[in-house]
């Protein structure tokens, strides 16, 4: 087939620039989207004369846009052909999830409300199995289509049986439908956000040295106070000053150099108020185990015989939050979505919650479809969960698409066409009960690059107390559990400059967990000092917005590394 694709461009009078190659591409694409090389010299026409080229030459730079070019013409003809749409009922809904045939189960509804019979539906795009939402076979293979193990359990905390007030129901669905418990449409739950800073148009990147050297030291005396005040610990004293005998102090750990921390340059920075803010080396021969990094606030037990060294002989290396808290928790900082309130503060019954969470990004790396978007929306249409939470990016800056400029839309446009527009469909088709939860990510090329993050500048009409962006990170409470979340990979971070030693006795040691742990010990988003490279962090944003002002039951924290609950 090379040949004749190579003959077909010298009738239309084009030379190949590197032959092999190209032709080696030309011939991917032919498979990929069901092409005859007659066709693929017709869509090069076409891309020639759009992007007004100067030469009849078919280069190999140009390839990588002439595969958009392709993707997009047969999205279109996709979206054309699909004009005459069934509109669901609610009988075609049971029909399809009680369908023995699990591939037309996985299609994605269409939008039954008689306001989006216009509008394309939120699932216009291509679906993974090869048949697209009217069940006709989509022309357009992708290796995310092709792939065979598709909702596959990797990891679950509890064997959670597929019953409902004590009946056991019948397994009609796959073996991922038992992670979730089904809680019946129509009832919608609450939700209260704490926090809203930085605000959407804020000034960013404008931190002074001040403002960092603020930031810590506040960090480093409230953890004294909090210490103090749990009557466990006398008053700290400076560590600089010799003693003989055995003194309390509070400070931050970090590193004599510019390298990574290790035992032999770790120091401790007391506050301003107790040592000026000078530095001790600290010594920790005499720990039988510890878990320390560069950022983190602790307590030391131990002496400073000779005012250079400061010898530890224990470590506090968290302080637990106490309910108290959220009582505490200033007004001005909740922002009530919802006006019910459940009466179960006075019945004491614990609110049902169903929730899928999910983490950006939504697309695969060879093309902008959002397949994997979709998908989650038809998992999300069969489920019912009361809350969706999404994670960025969404537009993510990271896209070789995206880093290259192929695109042909702006960023903005493709955050609102490709992922605000599919979710409002996805809430009006579900109905009133339905919320979606956005938390962007320093990722998002269509957004602010700064941490801590605005929420998303959204408002969708008629569904902004459906569809609701947060800060990044965030914390808000649904239905009395309180979730907090934050999508930058602090437990990667953490990873890379954490050291520890573990007990002599052998026992196995939870790493995940206890990074997780640091983050709730030390009551922030984002304890590490100074940030990994790469991670725009703003001191004059992030004393607030960076807090844990209280306590999650839910810590949400995508991460690179491997999964764990």
């Amino acid at each position: 087939m090379e040949e004749e694709i190579k003959e077909k461009f010298q009738e239309v009078g084009f030379t190949l620039e590197d032959e092999e190659e190209i032709l080696k591409k030309c011939l991917t694409f032919c498979i990929n989207y069901n092409l005859k090389p007659s066709d693929i010299v017709s869509s090069w026409e076409v891309y020639y004369l759009n992007r007004r080229l100067d030469e009849p030459t078919v280069k190999n730079a140009e390839m990588d846009g002439f595969l958009l070019h392709l993707q997009n013409e047969k999205k279109e003809a996709i979206i054309e052909e699909e004009t005459g749409l069934h509109i669901y009922s609610i009988n075609d809904v049971d029909m399809i999830l009680n369908d023995e045939d699990g591939d037309i189960k996985e299609g994605i509804l269409g939008t039954p409300t008689h306001k989006a019979q216009n509008s394309e539906p939120f699932d216009s795009t291509p679906q993974t199995n090869g048949i697209h939402s009217s069940g006709k076979p989509s022309k357009l293979i992708t290796p995310f289509g092709q792939r065979t193990n598709k909702f596959v359990v990797k990891y679950s905390i509890n064997d959670v049986s597929n019953t409902e007030n004590g009946r056991e129901e019948p397994d009609h669905e796959n073996h991922e439908d038992d992670i979730i418990r089904k809680v019946q449409p129509g009832r919608r739950c609450s939700l209260t956000v704490h926090g809203s800073k930085p605000e959407t148009g804020c000034r960013f990147m404008y931190d002074r040295i001040e403002d960092r050297f603020n930031a810590l030291e506040n960090r480093i005396r409230k953890h004294t106070t909090t210490l103090v005040s749990s009557g466990l610990y006398e008053e700290p004293v400076d560590p600089t000053v010799s003693s003989q005998k055995s003194i309390v102090t509070v400070g931050m750990i970090c590193c004599d150099g510019e390298g990574h921390l290790n035992e032999k340059s770790t120091m401790l920075q007391s506050s301003v108020e107790h040592s000026g803010g000078q530095r001790v080396r600290l010594e920790l021969q005499n720990l039988s185990q510890y878990s320390i990094f560069p950022g983190q606030i602790v307590g030391i037990e131990g002496h400073n015989p000779s005012g250079h060294c400061l010898v530890a002989s224990k470590i506090v290396d968290s302080i637990p939050l106490s309910s108290s808290n959220d009582l505490n928790l200033h007004p001005s900082k909740k922002q009530a979505l919802s006006e019910e309130i459940q009466s179960t503060d006075s019945s004491g019954r614990q609110a049902e919650l169903s929730v899928i969470i999910a983490s950006g990004p939504f697309t695969t790396t060879d093309n902008l479809l959002f397949e994997p978007l979709v998908e989650l929306l038809s998992y999300a249409n069969r489920k019912l969960p009361q809350l969706l939470i999404l994670l960025g990016p969404f537009v993510d800056s990271e896209h070789p698409e995206i880093k290259r400029g192929t695109v042909d839309q702006s960023f903005d446009e493709i955050f609102h066409q490709e992922i605000i527009r599919r979710l409002q469909d996805y809430v009006e088709y579900i109905g009133s009960h339905a919320r979606v939860i956005l938390v962007p990510s320093i990722r998002d090329a269509n957004h602010d690059f700064v941490f801590p993050q605005p929420a998303f500048d959204i408002h969708p009409p008629d569904l902004k107390h459906q569809i609701t962006s947060l800060t990044n990170p965030g914390i808000f409470e649904a239905n009395q559990v309180k979730i907090g979340c934050c999508s930058v990979d602090i437990l990667k971070h953490l990873s890379g400059e954490e050291i520890s030693r573990n007990p002599k006795d052998g026992a196995p040691i939870d790493r995940m967990g206890r990074l997780a742990k640091h983050i709730l010990g030390q009551r922030s988003f984002y304890p590490l000092y100074p940030p990994a490279e790469g991670i725009p962090l703003d001191f004059s944003l992030a004393s607030e917005a960076l807090e844990i002002s209280l306590i999650p039951d839910i810590l949400i924290l995508p991460s690179d590394m491997k999964y764990f609950v």
